[in-house]
């Protein structure tokens, strides 16, 4: 009997062909500042700074500064990472795609719904603060405590940025230059104010001179860092929704990798400079403005308009906020819509999510389930409690870090065998994507363990923190609907077409070609 020849190299399937313009979206219509926003809108550095830094304060003291440059490490190390990735494959489905075509559709579709996960979250939240700040700026206080005025203001800012959103990229991008010029106008405003002010010695006896340690990390404990770090990640999170648009930016394999990294360091510059000047005038005293009153952790940054800049200055900062988190709705949704038409458009989920409108050119029903399902989110927590609300974005972090991790680890595996081609590849393909990888695991990790405890935040679940319930049920939530995929996941993985028109995607040993699957 004829010896039996050993087994050649599986052959794979071609991919279909993809369709003109990608998967029906408007190719070209963005240019690198025009990605650069819809990324700096996501992160609504105003909302962001307002919500987070004071809490940041409390549990490092003096080190916010610190926090922000030691959380910028591991974000511009994932921001590395996506945009290698993005160079070899442009593709709206960042996360899912990159982590299929590495790990398989598993994991792939984990990191999809970690996108998912983190926008349901932030939209509810955001559309609470935009509504808040709205009635403060009118001059409604009273109505801002009212929580159906409250709840009704927000879904209605839900519904409009979910339509703007339907209704193309490039009015989503002039709105965005807007608003984003807005929220960094005030916020230079009020630190070169500040810092002016306690100069020349006019900020008030809380006031204190900046020192060098408070850019130094060290002296933190692990626990503190962590929950920090985790704080940090928060405000950062946003920027790669530069990613998510890639397919509708100018130069798809460049353009938005050199937007996420520019997103980032404005992101930075403008972060720690907020950060010393409301150390600096605020001080951290217990009573009045200091930052050790826990009374001021949820808002440090309104506080300070009227004593910095009078009552002009103090409504701006309010309406700010206000659009800052108007924004964040907006070009949440946008990136999330997408990532769910890509997972439509390769099979991980019903191919409804991959209808595109035939005018506007945006996932018409991505984007509206996007929409339906924050502001079921939102009515949600709201009807189990207010403190449940404000707990869901303190366990945003961890889907973040999630999702941010197998974005990272995806980049080593993906391009392994050509990390020893060039000093380049193994720096910028393997030693800093793995390293910002391990950073948001540990973070990942070390605030899970954390946030496990019943004072961890406002709400407790039997023997577990409300914060630690959400955060990790949210992503656990994902398990059962991917077994509802299972089956198109099985035919995904075994490199079976679902449709004759639907490109096959299956995990990668080498780096494929520029912008294939």
């Amino acid at each position: 009997m004829a010896a039996t020849p050993p087994p050649g190299p599986v052959s794979r399937p071609e991919p279909a062909a993809a369709p003109p313009g990608g998967k029906g979206l408007q190719p070209g219509a963005l240019g690198l500042w025009g990605n650069t926003v819809i990324g700096l809108g996501a992160t609504a550095p105003a909302y962001s700074l307002a919500a987070t830094l004071g809490y940041v304060v409390l549990a490092v003291h003096d080190k916010a500064p610190a926090m922000f440059l030691v959380a910028f490490v591991p974000m511009l190390l994932v921001a590395i990472a996506y945009r290698e990735l993005n160079r070899a494959a442009p593709d709206c489905g960042t996360t899912f795609t990159w982590g299929t075509k590495a790990f398989g559709p598993w994991v792939g579709w984990m990191g999809g719904w970690g996108v998912a996960v983190s926008a349901i979250i932030v939209l509810a939240n955001v559309a609470e603060i935009a509504a808040i700040y709205s009635l403060r700026f009118l001059g409604l206080d009273g109505l801002a405590e009212q929580p159906v005025v409250r709840v009704t203001l927000g879904i209605a800012f839900i519904i409009g940025m979910t339509w703007v959103s339907y209704r193309g990229i490039q009015i989503s991008e002039r709105i965005q230059n807007v608003l984003i010029l807005l929220q960094f106008a005030v916020l230079a405003i009020i630190s070169v104010g500040a810092l002016w002010l306690v100069a020349r010695g006019e900020a008030g006896p809380q006031a204190v001179t900046p020192t060098w340690d408070w850019f130094s990390p060290f002296g933190v404990s692990a626990s503190a860092l962590a929950e920090a770090v985790i704080l940090c990640i928060f405000i950062y999170w946003g920027w790669d929704a530069c990613l998510a648009v890639s397919e509708e930016t100018r130069d798809s394999d460049t353009t938005p990798g050199r937007a996420a990294l520019l997103a980032t360091v404005i992101l930075v510059v403008t972060y720690v400079l907020v950060a010393v000047a409301v150390q600096a005038y605020a001080g951290f005293g217990t009573t009045g403005i200091g930052l050790g009153n826990e009374e001021n952790a949820d808002d440090v940054l309104t506080l300070l308009g009227d004593p910095v800049g009078g009552a002009v200055l103090s409504f701006l900062l309010l309406l700010t906020v206000a659009v800052s988190a108007a924004a964040s709705t907006q070009t949440t949704i946008l990136p999330t819509a997408r990532g769910a038409l890509a997972m439509a458009v390769y099979g991980a989920v019903p191919q409804r999510f991959a209808t595109v409108h035939p005018r506007f050119r945006t996932p018409s029903f991505a984007t509206a389930v996007m929409g339906v399902a924050a502001v079921g989110f939102y009515l949600v927590l709201t009807l189990v409690s207010q403190n449940a609300l404000q707990d869901s974005i303190a366990s945003l972090g961890l889907a973040v870090a999630f999702y941010y991790g197998i974005t990272a680890f995806a980049c080593v595996w993906y391009f392994r065998s050509s990390l020893r081609t060039s000093v380049r590849h193994l720096l910028l393909r393997g030693v800093l994507p793995l390293l910002g990888g391990l950073a948001m695991l540990w973070a990942f990790v070390q605030s899970a363990i954390d946030m496990a405890a019943k004072d961890y935040g406002y709400t407790v679940f039997g023997p577990l923190g409300g914060v630690f319930v959400i955060g990790v049920g949210m992503i656990v939530l994902g398990i059962p609907l991917m077994l509802l995929c299972a089956r198109r996941l099985t035919d995904f993985f075994a490199g079976r077409t679902l449709r004759a028109d639907t490109p096959i995607l299956v995990p990668d040993t080498g780096q494929p070609p520029i912008g294939g699957l």
